[in-house]
């Protein structure tokens, strides 16, 4: 599949390494004012090569807006958006033609789908999350509209954690960093396994501010379950976790439940959901990501013929695919929430009303 959402959906098309990428937005309200700036500018946080923390692959990614909207707003119509590669270089995975790389999608799809297309993976690479990242910074838009503010940074690398989560350091990091404290710590770990032809894991915490009590759409459709959907359906995502998360279940309920006060909650280990429904907090998210799999070391593997073979990855790739995958996560909340608020519209009769009687 490759829709996510109900009422405000993401669809994207494209490989790695073809002619484009893209995604069509359906579902915006017309009237939602399109800042391609912005949209550009969250693309520009993901882009590859802005530092030897990242892939040397360069990659402008310049959106185009093709549908969807007329003098500067939305139409209410489905909005296409493709993204254009300009710097492929598919000789770099002439090696791995009829081999499966230890760690990817290879095997699986070819099982699948009978079809090796061996270009940096395809489909399965995660090039395909600069079409997400386009089409949640629409979502973002429309959720800023009314009060909800997203933010990300990596909290944890190689086992270095932040003890503090400070969000507008992250915006001027390297690594998105939530913590100045350890982020040289971070670096130096990320290097070094590069230097290694290694690679490490990390941690994404993901935050989303200003969310009404409401949103989730219970009993199969709740807001925790489909935000783990959607950050677990991020390329390398191995583990997801609301609020307390693992931490949750080393506690007396004593000590998680959340009180309760005329002005709020106290605390927040639920994370902002309580019976899949938002109740008003912070929504709280950890992302845990796998150390890339793209690694420059001699591996066992099989080739299409299931016969041994040994191999060494050439290419370009990312030490810690964590870096980039935060603004990932970002997009995809801003789908999960977008999707909410739409959802949530008809759900008392007050709310009908208040459009319909006139």
């Amino acid at each position: 599949m490759n829709t996510f959402g109900k009422a405000f959906t993401l669809t994207t098309f494209g490989e790695s390494h073809g002619k484009a990428l893209g995604c069509i937005v359906d579902g915006v309200p017309a009237g939602l004012p399109i800042d391609e700036a912005f949209i550009q500018s969250e693309l520009d946080r993901r882009k590859p090569g802005k530092s030897k923390l990242e892939t040397a692959r360069k990659e402008d990614d310049k959106v185009e807006i093709l549908s969807g909207t007329f003098e500067g707003f939305s139409t209410g119509t489905p909005i296409m958006m493709v993204i254009f590669n300009g710097n492929q270089k598919s000789r770099d995975y002439d090696n791995v033609k009829d081999l499966f790389r230890p760690g990817h999608a290879d095997f699986t799809y070819f099982h699948k789908y009978g079809i090796r297309d061996y270009r940096g993976g395809g489909r399965s690479s995660a090039r395909e999350t600069a079409a997400r990242v386009a089409g949640g910074s629409i979502a973002k838009l429309m959720l800023k509209t009314i009060g909800i503010e997203i933010a990300s940074g990596l909290c944890e690398v190689d086992g270095i954690k932040a003890e503090q989560h400070d969000f507008n350091h992250a915006k001027s990091s390297l690594l998105y960093a939530l913590d100045a404290n350890v982020e040289k710590a971070q670096e130096e770990a990320i290097l070094k396994a590069k230097n290694k032809h290694d690679s490490v894991g990390g941690v994404v915490l993901t935050v989303a501010k200003g969310v009404p009590i409401g949103l989730g759409e219970p009993l199969y459709y709740k807001l925790d379950a489909i935000l783990a959907e959607a950050m677990m359906g991020i390329n390398a995502s191995k583990a997801v976790e609301i609020g307390d998360g693992v931490a949750s279940t080393h506690l007396k309920g004593s000590e998680n439940n959340d009180p309760i006060t005329p002005n709020g909650f106290s605390s927040n280990h639920s994370g902002g959901i309580l019976g899949g429904i938002s109740n008003g907090d912070e929504i709280i998210v950890k992302t845990h990501f796998k150390p890339t799999p793209s690694i420059f070391q001699a591996q066992d593997t099989v080739n299409t013929e299931n016969e041994a073979m040994k191999f060494e990855l050439k290419g370009r790739h990312d030490p810690c695919v964590a870096i980039r995958g935060s603004v990932v996560c970002e997009a995809m909340m801003a789908l999960v929430l977008a999707d909410m608020t739409l959802l949530n519209m008809g759900k008392k009769m007050e709310h009908l009303q208040s459009i319909y009687n006139k």
